[in-house]
């Protein structure tokens, strides 16, 4: 069963986008026009020192506008979407409290879908069950995939081979409710419990995806491998979220001796104009999406400035 993200007051708003859309400079803009508070909207973000790599706002940012769920876990901790929801919760209630309005600025879609459509309560996690499909994967690679396509072809289609997280939990809900986690996936078909304004940044396709590789030249150039071998030299180990961000994954295997540093840099870039793409298709899947055309014109306040208009217009 779906559980209603009801928390959400009505005058929330979420600002959101492609990786490299300039959300977070945009988002501070809208705050500071409509008296809000930034709720991050990012999954990597939550960790502690994944910084460079996260894009994470920086000090200076976060000095304009309070800023809430960043830097709140730990890298070698695991963070999910029921984790997000109750720290959401959390940050509103104390935002509201003092008399601000929340302001949701990110691009993790499956949160921005946690939010507006509530989550799926599920089954507990079976360790055992998880570690035997484990030990069968790794006896058999693609032994996963191969049996999600027998008992939820619908979910097998949409998930990567190597996802073996996401494999394991459909395996195991079907293994412990009988049914396809495809077709108990309901709350995603429900219109958003709070009517909340959702805008999306859009910039043309080759003017976003040549930001994304300047982007990740500046990352580079800021520090990014760096930050990248100080976290794989702490005493505990990257958790498997963390770890699976895109510009640290290809940075491990880098350090991992798997592929040069150059090599490691392009495949960033094509990552995330990958996860760029798959974004964009996330976010149509919203009706309520209200898309802002992006140009070389736009700035983060004149954008800032139509997206007030309209929170107003629709106020009046």
């Amino acid at each position: 069963m779906a559980e209603a993200t009801c928390f959400l007051p009505s005058d929330a708003v979420f600002l959101t986008g492609p990786t490299a859309s300039g959300k977070s400079d945009c988002g501070i803009c809208v705050a500071r026009i409509i008296h809000a508070e930034i709720l991050s909207l990012d999954s990597m973000a939550v960790y502690r020192r994944m910084d460079i790599g996260t894009a994470k706002p920086t000090t200076g940012q976060r000095a304009l506008v309070p800023h809430h769920l960043i830097d709140i876990v730990e890298p070698s901790e695991c963070f999910s979407l029921a984790s997000y929801l109750k720290a959401a919760e959390t940050a509103v209630r104390e935002i509201r409290r003092r008399n601000a309005r929340p302001l949701f600025v990110g691009g993790t879609p499956l949160y921005l879908k946690g939010l507006l459509r509530g989550i799926f309560d599920g089954p507990e996690a079976d360790q055992q069950f998880r570690a035997q499909w484990q030990e069968k994967e790794q006896q058999s690679p693609g032994t996963l995939h191969a049996r999600l396509r027998q008992v939820d072809p619908v979910s097998a289609e949409r998930l990567h081979p190597n996802d073996h997280k996401r494999l394991l939990r459909a395996l195991e809900v079907y293994e412990v409710t009988g049914q396809p986690i495809s077709s108990l996936q309901t709350q995603f078909s429900r219109q958003p419990p709070c009517g909340a304004p959702l805008f999306v940044l859009d910039w043309p396709r080759e003017v976003l995806y040549d930001r994304i590789n300047r982007r990740v030249d500046a990352m580079v150039a800021a520090g990014l491998p760096d930050e990248v071998q100080s976290l794989l030299a702490e005493d505990k180990p990257l958790s498997k979220t963390a770890s699976a961000a895109v510009g640290y994954r290809e940075l491990i295997a880098h350090f991992s001796g798997e592929c040069s540093l150059d090599e490691a840099i392009e495949q960033i870039k094509r990552a995330t104009r990958n996860f760029a793409k798959r974004q964009m298709t996330w976010f149509r899947s919203f009706p309520e999406a209200r898309f802002i055309p992006m140009n070389d014109d736009s700035t983060a306040e004149n954008t800032a400035e139509k997206i007030a208009a309209v929170l107003s217009s629709s106020n009046a």
